[in-house]
């Protein structure tokens, strides 16, 4: 029935529909570039859409009717094959036949239409809901806070994190009235000298107190009031990994060496360190990964400093390391004290320990704390990860996906290198940044999506259902790409 509505509302002329091999029934064989990307239609809805904001950072125009799985249909009609999915927060890509069903239920429907404040007065079926969903998915973290985005994630996990580190100093005792008067003024005690440690190049979000931690790209942060957050250096591989593991091994060691060593800093200027925020992989700023030994030093110096270690699973975490969180493979003494997570968890939110729960009301809060109709979506997804063994789909495709690059790099080395990641959440590097527009316009014209990342990085971050013939249309049409340049 679903292959027969696309081909009757579609009506892709051009397009063979795929017959069972894409675990999303009715997706088109491969891209179909009928009009330049953008094409009219996009300019022309870009120029209506500029009228009434800035609209800058507009792409495309998509039809989200018509797109399907891997690819999305944009308004000139031309199919794409989407190896962005989003920016990491369509797990399924798009129209799935399971998701589309989760609205025709009507009580579904009741519950997303009556949009509760949860930290008030959420429905009968809340508590179950919360708890089977994700006891599915916790990284051994017993408690959680539901959000509305990766950014107020974040930010709220900020705040949780002094209130630990500030309950735990008090001894658990009440505040005094210096306390209660003093932070109605902005003043310490009751407002303390308390710092977040972040890294360089790291992308927290856009807020306040997540732009003070974000140190990747200088127009998220020109012009806007901050704080004096330390920010250490992340670890800078050299590529091949395996043919420089003593050089990264010393990056290691240079960099755990500055947390330390800021972390002491702040403690002596009266401003001690109370969290160390940081990125499994750090998507944004260039997909720079470190090892898993770095992460392991790095908690035991959190711990010995008596801070608390936050991971931002923002962009990493939901199935595309090919585990459901990143940081699992760092094979960590203990889960770290907070784990921030959105995009493919379609509504944000974090778990952490038992020692962070707050003891009196309204420290954490918001009217929504959560949107029950994303947590409805997110039920259905863990349903399908797990009947379609999809993290066992992201290891095989990333790891033809790897390997492919791999070729690439070798053959045309003039023009790519760096191949970096795990899982599909791989990058490479463009000779410069030039190389990297020209890279992106042309697979673009040919009917790929990519994303940027870093300075002359091209990222990955398609769909938990991109698969090994997704892989080898990419593949193709790269190899396209680089021979042209190349001539």
């Amino acid at each position: 029935m679903l292959l027969k509505l696309f081909k009757n509302k579609v009506k892709l002329t051009k397009v063979q529909i795929r017959a069972c091999c894409s675990s999303v029934q009715g997706e088109p064989k491969g891209p179909s570039v009928k009009t330049p990307i953008p094409g009219p239609n996009s300019k022309k809805l870009h120029a209506e859409l500029h009228k009434i904001q800035y609209a800058g950072t507009i792409q495309l125009f998509i039809n989200y009717l018509k797109s399907i799985g891997n690819y999305l249909v944009d308004v000139d009609g031309n199919v794409i094959l989407d190896t962005f999915s989003q920016i990491s927060a369509a797990p399924l890509g798009y129209n799935h036949p399971e998701l589309l069903k989760v609205f025709k239920n009507d009580d579904n429907l009741r519950r997303l239409v009556n949009r509760p404040a949860l930290g008030l007065f959420p429905g009968d079926d809340y508590p179950e809901k919360v708890k089977n969903i994700f006891s599915q998915i916790s990284p051994c973290l017993p408690k959680i806070y539901l959000m509305m985005c990766g950014a107020c994630s974040n930010e709220n996990a900020f705040k949780h994190l002094f209130l630990a580190y500030q309950r735990k100093k008090r001894g658990n005792k009440p505040f005094t009235e210096e306390e209660k008067t003093s932070a109605l003024l902005n003043k310490p005690p009751g407002c303390p000298n308390l710092t977040i440690l972040s890294f360089h190049n790291a992308f927290l979000g856009r807020t306040f107190a997540c732009l003070a931690a974000t140190h990747s790209k200088f127009i998220q942060k020109v012009d806007l009031p901050s704080i004096d957050w330390p920010a250490a250096h992340f670890p800078k591989y050299k590529y091949p990994l395996e043919e420089n593991k003593r050089e990264n091994e010393e990056e290691d060691r240079k960099c755990l060496a500055e947390v330390e060593d800021l972390m002491q800093k702040y403690e002596k200027k009266g401003t001690p360190v109370a969290g160390v925020a940081v990125e499994p992989l750090q998507s944004e700023a260039g997909n720079y990964e470190a090892s898993p030994e770095f992460f392991q030093q790095l908690q035991k110096i959190v711990k010995k400093n008596n801070a608390y270690l936050l991971f931002d699973e923002v962009q990493t975490g939901g199935g595309a390391s090919g585990k459901f969180w990143f940081h699992e493979h760092f094979d960590l003494e203990t889960p770290p004290d907070v784990i921030t997570f959105s995009k493919k968890m379609q509504l944000g939110g974090y778990f952490h320990s038992e020692e962070l729960t707050p003891d009196v009301p309204y420290r954490i809060f918001n009217t929504w704390m959560g949107d029950p109709g994303k947590l409805m979506l997110l039920e259905v997804i863990i349903e399908v990860m797990r009947k379609q063994n999809l993290l066992d789909t992201v290891q095989k495709t990333g790891k033809k996906l790897k390997c492919g690059l791999h070729e690439l790099e070798s053959e045309f080395s003039n023009l790519i290198n760096s191949v970096r990641g795990v899982g599909t959440l791989l990058a490479f590097d463009a000779k410069d940044e030039n190389m990297r527009s020209e890279f992106s316009k042309k697979l673009l014209n040919k009917g790929v999506l990519v994303g940027n990342c870093g300075s002359k990085g091209i990222r990955f971050r398609p769909a938990l259902t991109f698969e090994e013939s997704h892989v080898d249309i990419f593949l193709d049409k790269f190899r396209e790409v680089l021979k042209e340049i190349n001539k």
